[in-house]
């Protein structure tokens, strides 16, 4: 008999290939869904990648409310915790964001600790381990904690670091047999199992639909989905991530690189990619009347990096190259469109 898997907020762009690793390698696995109608979704996603068979079902669970929590849970060996607000557009209202991130969290770790899970491996993000500005060089890792109290923050980032501390501060008042791992991710690109829920593919999606007339002076730490998957399947069996924090990054891209791979990797379907870089004082001004750019501003310049060593020495992980991944993620975005039309 297998061993059962929970993983939360399937319909999610990283939870979906959760799911899709999973079941490459022969767990039995649970998923949670804000609506039951919603599961049928996850399992056709699914489909399209490896055969769920009997061995996925879902549960009907909301971060936001106590009930289903404990059903969802029973019986499991493992959970995966990725759902989370996203918070990616600049509009969103702080608090709206920090309290189904941290309380969700404590509910998943309540029903599991409960459960006698054996692990919980929890999805943060790596800019709850960063220092406050971006611009400055230097690379950190997993020991560098983001001030959850500097003003400068973005909604997003302090609701993740919030939520995070809250898991490890929970954990360390329930000694007991459930372990707790975080992955600290990246920005999270390549292909998409649905059109929804893309998170930063979004980026890649205007930059094929000729949305962007030029990229802002933005680099970003490119990790897989795919790899990323991996790296929470690792994290949830080696015996040596318990009570660790593992970054999730990947390799350090400039806009105008992820921009050059897509024109080079897909030829004409690259035509109305943008290939000149917006001046910094252009994208400031933008941003006044675009929430999306206003959100991004803060990392104009950034010149900071992350550390992989640990998950690579620890759980032999690596991340494929940067453009490969981009690539992959827009020939995903064209298949869907074409499938639309």
């Amino acid at each position: 008999m297998s061993e059962t898997v929970l993983v939360t907020g399937g319909t999610g762009y990283v939870a979906g290939w959760c799911v899709v690793e999973l079941l490459r390698q022969g767990y039995t696995v649970r998923t949670t869904v804000r609506d039951a109608a919603k599961l049928d979704r996850v399992r056709a996603a699914v489909a399209a990648e490896v055969d769920p068979g009997e061995r996925l079902t879902g549960h009907v669970a909301d971060l936001t409310a106590d009930g289903g929590w404990d059903a969802a849970v029973a019986g499991c060996d493992y959970v995966l915790h990725v759902a989370s607000p996203l918070g990616l557009d600049g509009t969103e209202d702080a608090e709206a964001l920090l309290r189904p991130a941290r309380d969700g969290t404590l509910r998943v770790l309540r029903a599991a600790t409960a459960a006698g899970v054996r692990r919980v491996v929890l999805t943060s993000a790596a800019n709850a381990a960063s220092p406050s500005s971006y611009r400055e060089d230097g690379v950190t890792d997993e020991t560098l904690w983001t001030d959850p109290d500097d003003p400068a923050l973005t909604p997003y980032r302090r609701a993740k670091t919030v939520a995070e501390r809250a898991a490890w501060d929970f954990m360390a008042a329930h000694p007991g047999p459930t372990t707790l791992t975080t992955i600290l991710p990246g920005a999270v690109f390549g292909p998409v199992l649905t059109p929804g829920n893309l998170g930063s593919v979004q980026i890649v999606a205007r930059m094929l639909g000729g949305k962007m007339p030029g990229t802002p002076r933005i680099g970003l730490e490119i990790v897989d989905v795919r790899d990323l998957a991996d790296l929470h399947v690792r994290a949830m069996t080696a015996p040596a991530a318990a009570g660790e924090r593992f970054l999730g990054t990947g390799e350090f891209t400039w806009m105008r690189e992820m921009a050059a791979a897509l024109r080079a990797g897909l030829g004409p379907a690259g035509a109305r990619v943008p290939r000149r870089q917006l001046p910094d004082l252009a994208v400031r001004l933008a941003a006044r009347f675009d929430p999306q750019l206003r959100a991004i501003t803060v990392s104009l310049g950034r010149r900071h990096r992350h550390s992989t060593a640990k998950a690579e020495r620890l759980l032999g992980w690596h991340p494929r190259p940067a453009a490969e991944t981009v690539v992959d993620c827009a020939r995903s975005l064209l298949a869907l469109e074409g499938s639309d039309g």
